[in-house]
């Protein structure tokens, strides 16, 4: 690998598979440039860069945003859920979450 080219993966999952591609591309290249790089788009036809959100380790970014070398794009999909509303219906239906002791038996 020579100072003009960097070697970033990009990454897609879903529930019953993981995909972690390496990929080399020029430095200073976007995510955008990454991803369609990888082949992750003609492999996954059902990712839309202008629906789903994608990410660097972890953290929502930008299609344009510049990678560095070893970064991970990740690519995300939409949530089936809200967790918040799904709290809000658990609450409503008197069900409690159980984390950790409850009451005690004296």
């Amino acid at each position: 690998m020579n100072t003009e080219e960097m070697m970033v993966e990009v990454a897609y999952a879903l529930p019953s598979q993981q995909v972690i591609l390496p990929v080399k591309v020029p430095t200073g290249a976007n995510a955008e440039a990454a991803i369609r790089a990888s082949g992750v788009l003609a492999k996954f036809p059902e990712i839309d860069l202008a629906i789903n959100k994608i990410g660097i380790f972890g953290k929502l970014s930008k299609l344009d945003a510049e990678l560095r070398h070893l970064d991970r794009v990740e690519i995300y999909r939409p949530l089936i859920a809200d967790p918040k509303e799904v709290r809000r219906q658990r609450a409503a239906e008197g069900k409690v979450m159980k984390k950790g002791g409850g009451d005690i038996a004296e």
